[in-house]
């Protein structure tokens, strides 16, 4: 059994080599070493805040991008609402100035016709004085002995014009 059991002078002289190790780690390193593991768990607490600190700055920029997307989605959609309804007008302006234009075509096809109908009537009315003039002459030329035959004459030229005249 004394293989299993220490002897006293082994463990008399671990416990003192363990005390005087003991005592100038105390005396030397412990402070720097509690410095240390305090600095260490300092800078991980800061890291910690930093992380936290970003998360938040992360998620308020996740909001104002969602915010901003949304508000270019509305303004794309105002945009595209603008551009049908001035193209709506446009199409609505040029068929207004088209019928418009086919009105004024047309009153001025029908002031054309008109006028022509004016001087086609007064070139007649011309065709039909020179017409009596020249019946007027044959009457008066012919010297008709009867007054009868002059009249009767007279209806007839008359007549004849009215035929050419209709």
């Amino acid at each position: 059994m004394d293989l299993l059991l220490p002897g006293i002078g082994l463990l008399f002289w671990t416990l003192l080599a363990f005390a005087a190790v003991f005592f100038i780690l105390r005396k030397y390193a412990w402070k720097i070493i509690i410095d240390s593991l305090n600095e260490r768990e300092k800078g991980i607490a800061e890291s910690l805040d930093t992380a936290k600190k970003v998360k938040a700055e992360m998620a308020a920029l996740k909001s104002e991008n969602e915010a901003l997307l949304a508000k270019a989605r509305e303004e794309r959609a105002l945009m595209l609402k603008e551009a049908k309804e001035t193209r709506d007008k446009i199409v609505n302006d040029a068929k207004e100035q088209a019928k418009t234009d086919a009105s004024k075509i047309l009153a001025d096809a029908n002031a054309a016709i008109h006028t022509q109908k004016m001087a086609a009537l007064t070139e007649i009315k011309n065709q039909i004085g020179n017409m009596v003039i020249e019946v007027s002459e044959k009457v008066i030329r012919k010297q008709l002995d009867n007054k009868a035959e002059q009249e009767k004459y007279i209806q007839q030229m008359a007549g004849e014009l009215n035929q050419f005249g209709n």
